[in-house]
């Protein structure tokens, strides 16, 4: 008798989700791959197109779908994503005119189709089809929020775009963060949640991604209705220095993480890389820096360290692939 399939669910948002799903399906003959995306991106391409369509932003979405592809994921994100509109051509939605410039392909597809069908899923079903995708992928919500924060002098920041390129002195450190307004889960996404075996918290911006997916009414507690599943926090090792005015050491990313779910994470998954010298001059390009590793200050659930870092720096699914291969099939 065949076995059933572990499922396996990982919740965030941009880069960091659309690498954990890249290393994900190298088991994907053994796993149920899901995803749940954050849909509160406000800036660049999405947030345009949010606006216009008046539909989740796409961007994270289709990078998690190419994630998910057996194809290669850098020859699609240059395709589907890379490779933005620079011509000021115009096409016609509904009678309304509007601009190409600034878009790339993937999002086009997607809210072009989701316009033409009257159904968001199906857009991203389709796309899933169109590079065979080994899982699905599943926004957080259908309704339309902008993540909002709360500084620790007061005062409220709104807009994803506002948060993760902040204009206020970075010494304001975010304490909460919330929907403006609050929406609910979309039954699906709340659905594999409740299901799931494994959840994994992906890598990535700590508020604009990931919390951002904790956020709808319903989400937490999806993951507090499903007492087995294992839950999986992998924060990397990185912040953007310019970016989320958030943690800068690990144990800060767990203890902010776990006040927006049910109870304490199971596993928490950290690059330990030490950067040579060439990473280093990467790491100032980028302007990225390394978080302190402090995990004699995180108890009660077990850790994982290993060097999973890309050689021209960033995150390796390939190297995070045999880790997470180790903490699902225990």
């Amino acid at each position: 008798m065949k076995k059933n399939k572990l499922k396996v669910v990982a919740v965030g948002g941009g880069n960091g989700s659309a690498i954990v799903l890249e290393a994900l399906k190298n088991y994907a003959d053994r796993l149920e791959i899901s995803a749940v995306i954050s849909v509160s991106d406000s800036g660049g391409s999405s947030g345009e197109l949010r606006r216009q369509f008046k539909l989740p932003p796409p961007g994270d979405i289709l990078r998690a779908v190419l994630g998910l592809s057996p194809y290669d994921y850098r020859l699609l994100k240059k395709i589907f994503y890379g490779n933005r509109f620079e011509h000021l051509k115009k096409f016609k939605v509904k009678g309304a005119v509007r601009g190409l410039k600034g878009h790339n392909l993937g999002n086009l597809f997607l809210m072009m189709l989701a316009n033409a069908e009257g159904d968001y899923l199906n857009a991203i079903r389709a796309l899933e089809k169109a590079v065979a995708a080994q899982g699905h992928v599943y926004p957080v919500s259908l309704e339309l929020t902008d993540l909002g924060v709360e500084l620790a002098n007061g005062r409220a920041v709104i807009g994803e775009g506002n948060i993760d390129r902040p204009n206020y002195s970075r010494k304001l450190k975010i304490e909460k963060a919330f929907l403006k307004p609050l929406v609910k889960v979309y039954k699906q996404a709340e659905q594999v949640l409740k299901s799931a075996d494994v959840i994994i918290f992906c890598p990535g911006s700590l508020y604009c991604s990931v919390i951002a997916a904790l956020l709808p009414r319903g989400v937490k507690e999806a993951i507090a209705r499903n007492g087995r599943a294992k839950l999986v926090y992998i924060p990397g090792d990185a912040y953007e220095i310019n970016g989320e005015t958030g943690p800068e050491k690990l144990s800060e990313f767990v203890s902010q993480i776990e006040q927006y779910l049910p109870r304490a994470l199971d596993v928490v998954m950290y690059n330990d890389c030490e950067l040579s010298g060439r990473l280093k001059k990467r790491y100032k390009e980028k302007k990225w820096a390394q978080f302190k590793k402090d995990p004699e200050d995180i108890k009660g659930k077990k850790l994982v360290s290993g060097d999973f870092e890309k050689e021209a720096g960033g995150l390796s699914s390939a190297k995070l692939a045999p880790m997470l291969k180790k903490i699902i099939f225990v």
